[in-house]
């Protein structure tokens, strides 16, 4: 595909964010250029993949606009339906609460949003990767060739290490920039319950994190880790610390006694929140670039498609001459900028305790299933809130 020398908006990256940024803009009547560097889109998969089903994220963000395609997609992109999720402290009592939504196929679930924006009248240039841009000029490099391409509006969906962020100052300040690592293993021959989602807590095995154990199929399952280096034992990898939770765990190791692994997916997971600005005069950032992400369990698929939708419709309205681009920081910020900021709140505060096995299990202890789920959708109870700076306290 040989791209035209201009285009209204062009979108850096094909995952949720950016695609859902390109069909929005499209179907508003705006030209869309969208790029990956991937030879195929959604592959190499970067992230567990639980959707929480729809109602869950209206309880989760309700001032959100949710997009249709969180929540009409092809049963084909569903691996797992979930109904149930559990916490595991360090002492193994188990805390579980209802929840629906379903563990996706990443690869089909990302080629569906990419064939959405296609389907809208987005062009789609695949592994071609951004090199350089200058201005609202951005230089590819790929299977097309090399290419110089204009728009009036950049849209940078190119994940926490954006270029686009840091071509227009609109990455973190040096030294605010707070990730998780993320390792994952896609296994077979586990025995899991099929149904639920689990989670494990405990200093020994994921500092500053927590383990997962996210069912895809009757006996297979995404197994991972989700850690803060910051916290981690000195030269303890990250590889490490999820073998020593698959072989050693006494309740998941069982599990996974006869795991064979079929697929290894690593990733980093921005998890302070969003930058102080997201957009430019002629740019804007948006998914993992912008921090979409809810701090507490490192869900950045609803956050981020939510705010492709404001990023694409607002790009098409600036093409248009209808607003100025910055309106897109006030908007998304107004559907779901308070949830952002209160789950790296719930983070912070949970940070200390995670140094303490004892404190961990006495939290995990006080805090109700209901609370639980709530902290999980990146809210904070008054009650836990309170209970969890007391035991910070306690800590000192």
């Amino acid at each position: 595909m040989i791209p035209q020398a201009s285009y209204d908006i062009i979108v850096v990256g094909a995952g949720p964010a950016g695609s859902t940024a390109a069909m929005y803009a499209a179907r508003s009547g705006a030209s869309v250029l969208l790029i990956d560097k991937k030879q195929e889109i959604g592959n190499p998969i970067q992230c567990a993949g639980f959707l929480p089903g729809s109602g869950e994220v209206r309880a989760l963000l309700p001032d959100a606009e949710l997009p249709e395609t969180l929540d009409n997609y092809p049963g084909s992109c569903i691996l797992q339906p979930i109904k149930t999720q559990r916490i595991i402290p360090p002492n193994g009592s188990v805390t579980e609460f209802p929840v629906k939504g379903a563990v996706l196929d990443r690869r089909r679930y990302d080629q569906f949003l990419a064939e959405q924006a296609a389907c809208a009248g987005a062009e789609l240039m695949v592994k071609t990767r951004v090199t350089k841009v200058e201005g609202t000029t951005v230089e590819t490099s790929g299977v097309f060739g090399k290419h110089r391409i204009h728009a009036k509006v950049i849209i940078g969906a190119d994940g926490p290490n954006s270029l686009v962020a840091k071509s227009k100052g609109l990455s973190w300040k040096p030294g605010s920039k707070e990730t998780s690592v993320a390792i994952e293993y896609q296994v077979r021959n586990v025995d899991i319950d099929p149904d639920a989602l689990e989670m494990y807590f405990g200093k020994d095995f994921v500092p500053g994190g927590y383990a997962w154990i996210f069912p895809e199929g009757e006996d297979r399952a995404n197994v991972g880790i989700g850690i803060r280096t910051g916290m981690a034992e000195k030269g303890v990898s990250a590889k490490e610390y999820l073998h020593r939770f698959m072989s050693g765990h006494p309740l998941a190791a069982p599990k996974m006694k006869n795991a064979s692994v079929m697929n290894v997916i690593a990733g980093i997971i921005p998890v302070n929140g969003a930058p102080e600005k997201t957009a430019t005069e002629d740019s804007l950032i948006v998914g993992d670039a912008a921090g979409h992400v809810i701090a507490t369990n490192g869900g950045g698929i609803p956050p981020a498609m939510i705010a492709g939708k404001i990023a694409g419709e607002t790009a098409a309205e600036f093409a248009a001459g209808k607003c100025k681009l910055e309106e897109y920081d006030r908007r998304w910020r107004e559907q779901f900028g308070k949830g952002l900021e209160t789950s790296v709140q719930a983070r912070q505060l949970m940070d200390g305790i995670m140094k303490s096995d004892t404190l961990m299990n006495a939290a995990f202890k006080f805090i109700s299933p209901e609370q639980m789920k709530a902290m999980q959708c990146g809210k904070m109870p008054g009650a836990v809130k309170m209970g969890l700076q007391a035991l910070n306290r306690k800590k000192k």
